[in-house]
């Protein structure tokens, strides 16, 4: 085992794992398991990223407070990057987004601001806006900082690469939150690997991309209203209420070749089935993103390779509707287990 630095040092170099029971047979489907960054996320990439490129730019000084509008993953990666640089964190947060999360980040050190669910994500980037200008806190900006994709096309797209090398690589799949791993991945296979087809994955009942309305805009690139396509969704830091500038700029470029609407039911059913099948423990929108890994397979021709992006770990959901039929008593089917032997038998 190598020895680190910093816990920071460990972020990336996450494993590409075979699809073997859940996979169509002719051909053969990869996963991309970001959980296995420190903090369990594809956005510990970004929170290393975005302060790295503050700190060389001398945007960020020394002890002064981060602040930034999160879902949950993005904050609980840069509750870890600020607990071992020493910066203070305060993050802004929707109240809908699993309570986890929040608890997580106060754990790490962070403060944590909840913002009005009716207000949904654009809320929250509005108060981090308004929070930055009254104190004199660095915002991050995660939703337009170059420093996102950046991080993405000097790592996760390297380590694609590399992964595949010498082999064929026929499609990648991912979701968007901010469009980083989108973005910064999606340029570099246009460069290096334009055989690549690229899929990105969206709700259904969310389809901002597919609907092709524009997204309002403040000249900085940040949202000036929600989006007009935007419902509510059960895919939790996948899709906000408006289309991130960096998921746009992606989408400029030309270079997604298809736009996959996911229903809501089809995320929390790949999620458990990667768990019961596979043994790969992840969140709702990695069960969204396979669902479309999964459309892609059927269609793509015998011997096909096929990676698929997993952004995160299920342990940020046990209080979302992926754990809505899990209980924590023994089952009827356990209770007659445990009565089929003598010993340690819980009362009633």
């Amino acid at each position: 085992m190598a020895r680190f630095p910093s816990i920071l040092d460990t972020i990336g170099n996450t494993p590409v794992v075979r699809i073997n029971r859940l996979a169509p047979a002719h051909v053969n489907l990869f996963v991309k398991i970001e959980a296995f960054n420190p903090l369990g996320s594809v956005k510990d990439r970004l929170a290393l990223g975005v302060i790295e490129a503050a700190e060389q730019s001398g945007q960020l000084k020394p002890g002064q407070t981060v602040i930034e509008a999160t879902s949950g993953n993005t904050g609980i990666g840069l509750a870890m990057v600020c607990a071992a640089k020493g910066y203070p964190l305060v993050v802004t947060m929707a109240e809908q987004f699993s309570v986890e999360r929040r608890r997580l980040m106060r754990f790490l050190g962070a403060r944590v601001v909840l913002t009005p669910q009716a207000l949904r994500g654009y809320g929250m980037v509005v108060k981090a806006a308004e929070l930055a200008q009254k104190h004199g806190w660095f915002l991050t900006r995660q939703f337009e900082t170059e420093a996102n994709p950046d991080i993405h096309a000097r790592t996760t797209a390297r380590e694609i690469l590399k992964d595949f090398d010498n082999d064929r690589l026929d499609w990648w799949v991912t979701g968007y939150g901010t469009g980083g791993t989108l973005n910064g991945v999606s340029r570099v296979l246009a460069r290096e690997r334009p055989d690549t087809r690229i899929a990105v994955c969206e709700p259904e009942e969310a389809p901002l991309l597919g609907s092709g309305l524009e997204q309002p805009r403040h000249a900085d690139g940040s949202p000036a209203a929600p989006h007009a396509a935007f419902k509510p969704h059960p895919m939790q830091g996948w899709t906000p209420d408006f289309i991130p500038k960096i998921t746009a700029d992606a989408l400029r470029t030309g270079g997604i070749h298809r736009i996959l609407p996911i229903p809501g039911a089809e995320a929390l059913k790949w999620s458990a089935e990667l768990a019961r099948k596979e043994g790969i423990f992840v969140g709702i929108s990695a069960g969204g993103t396979f669902a479309g890994a999964l459309r892609i397979c059927a269609e793509a021709p015998p011997g096909a390779n096929v990676l698929c992006m997993l952004p995160d770990t299920g342990e940020r959901y046990l209080s979302t509707p992926l754990f809505a039929d899990v209980p924590a008593d023994m089952t009827p089917e356990e209770v007659e287990i445990s009565r089929s032997t003598p010993s340690a038998q819980l009362p009633g």
